[in-house]
Formats: structure tokens, C-alpha cells, sequence
């Protein structure tokens, strides 16, 4: 049930990454970036996940930990750095 779990999750953040990967192409340069840096981080963190099915575990193997956590890092400094774009105008 764990394993369909972990499966599940990866399509969903695979299709958010796809989904910013899409409106990174209709963006304006300033956002442009910051969407096609989420696409990355969410398709990774998609792909952890798919990693995550076959091991069982989020923390084992260590790399693995380390990319979550780097991934949801990114998603946080990007998201961040969005709003006070859109804030200013």
C-alpha cells in the first residue's frame, strides 16, 4: 500500500514540475526563471519519490534524504523569491 502511496505522490509532483516547466515558456524573464527552477525542483523531488517506492524508505539510501531536503530548500527560496516579485507590482 506504502509502495502505491510513494507511486501516486511521484505522478502528482511529476505533473506539478511538467506544469511549471510549461508556464516557465509563457512567463515573462524575471518569472521565467523562478518557474523553471520550481519545474526542477518538483520533477526531482518527483523522481526521489519514484526511489522512495522501490527502497521503502525516504531517509535510506543518505543521498536520497539529501535530495528531499535540498528539493523542498529550493521549492522554499523560489516560492519566496516569487512572491516578493509579484508583491512589487
Amino acid at each position: 500500500m506504502e509502495r502505491v502511496f510513494n507511486q501516486w505522490e511521484a505522478a502528482l509532483w511529476l505533473l506539478v514540475g511538467l506544469g511549471f516547466l510549461i508556464k516557465c515558456w509563457r512567463a515573462r524573464p524575471p518569472l521565467r526563471r523562478i518557474f523553471l527552477i520550481l519545474a526542477a525542483a518538483f520533477l526531482a523531488f518527483g523522481i526521489s519519490d519514484v526511489v522512495e517506492a522501490r527502497t521503502g524508505s525516504w531517509w535510506d539510501p543518505p543521498w536520497l534524504l539529501v535530495l528531499k531536503v535540498a528539493c523542498v530548500s529550493v521549492m522554499i527560496l523560489a516560492l519566496r523569491r516569487y512572491y516578493r516579485l509579484t508583491a512589487k507590482r
